[in-house]
């Protein structure tokens, strides 16, 4: 998968693997994991799916309607390459935290609904339930942060609470945070993950 790696001054921090939103590229969310832990490796990805030139993650029927099968296959390559990047450059593959937006944090939740012990935690701006209609893996502690939007026009309100209660049900800690905004990545968003990634993650 076409990617970044940037090594971190702190190797026992998690690394930030980050997931950008439709039509984004591995360079998006750069300040962002700067501002969250800037101590931390990061390994960016860039998806790996084309609409209408833009890249995604997995492909979608329509808007708020994911290829299914497509969003299966591409989780699993997701988290095979994720297998050979901390063989590659030499981290701790039980060591990373997902920081993604919209689609990739969709990207994201599907790994948690997959793969147990896919992540050591995440950070998931404006997602959708990746999937229904299946058994969740246990999540028991895994820390989860959720930034909505209480008139986000593409993850509605009760899409975001079904996904808090999913994984919450599974184990997972899940901290969620609201704005008054529509589906954008707002600063106050972005610095309110970076307090809560930080009294998870943070050193005493």
């Amino acid at each position: 998968m076409n990617h970044l790696f940037v090594k971190g001054s702190d190797e026992s921090a998690p690394v930030l693997l980050l997931l950008h939103g439709t039509g984004g590229t591995e360079r998006d969310l750069l300040p962002l994991a700067e501002m969250i832990s800037p101590a931390s490796s990061v390994l960016s990805v860039r998806g790996n799916v084309r609409e209408n030139g833009m890249p995604r993650f997995f492909r979608r029927l329509a808007e708020g309607v994911f290829d299914i099968e497509d969003l299966i296959f591409r989780t699993k390559e997701l988290s095979d390459f994720l297998d050979s990047a901390a063989e590659e450059y030499g981290f701790d593959r039980k060591n990373i935290v997902a920081v993604g937006y919209s689609n990739g944090a969709n990207i994201a939740a599907s790994l948690l609904f997959h793969f147990e012990d896919a992540l050591r935690g995440a950070v998931l701006h404006h997602p959708m339930v990746p999937l229904r209609g299946v058994t969740l893996p246990d999540m028991a502690g895994l820390p989860v942060f959720i930034g909505a939007g209480e008139n986000d026009p593409i993850c509605s309100p009760s899409e975001t609470r079904e996904l808090e209660q999913l994984l919450g049900g599974a184990g997972a800690a899940v901290t969620t945070h609201w704005e008054r905004f529509g589906h954008q990545l707002t600063g106050s968003e972005a610095e309110t993950a970076a307090v809560w990634f930080k009294r998870q993650f943070g050193k005493e």
